[in-house]
């Protein structure tokens, strides 16, 4: 089975910078589109940004210019970098990846999450 666990998420002061990453892990065969996507507590989930498999990307105009996402394609990993950190960037951040892997086929996964908590 297919697995995405997202890491790095942790409490911050505001103007700080955390890395999270995304690990995939299983029968994985190749990872078309990387997403992270983030959920503040009584808000939906909301994009934040997507890579491609040909490296284009995209960007919540809320986060353009601070937040950078990158993607290993060999270990099956992304990466969101998180600069000049807001308090409104408080959430739990989840990736997802569209992929094809062993046995399922082209399908989507989502991670289960990682806590960021910037403080003012």
């Amino acid at each position: 089975q297919v697995r995405l666990v997202e890491y790095g998420g942790e409490m911050v002061e505001a103007g700080e910078s955390l890395r999270l990453s995304c690990v995939g892990s299983g029968m994985i065969l190749s990872i078309d589109r990387w997403g992270w996507y983030r959920q503040a507590p009584g808000n939906q989930r909301e994009l934040v940004a997507t890579i491609t498999s040909g490296g284009s990307t995209d960007y919540a105009h809320s986060v353009k210019d601070r937040f950078t996402v990158t993607r290993e394609n060999a270990n099956y990993t992304s990466y969101l970098q998180l600069n000049n950190l807001k308090p409104e960037d408080t959430g739990r951040y989840f990736c997802n990846a569209n992929l094809w892997s062993q046995g399922q086929g082209y399908h989507e996964v989502w991670g289960r999450g990682t806590l960021v908590t910037v403080s003012s």
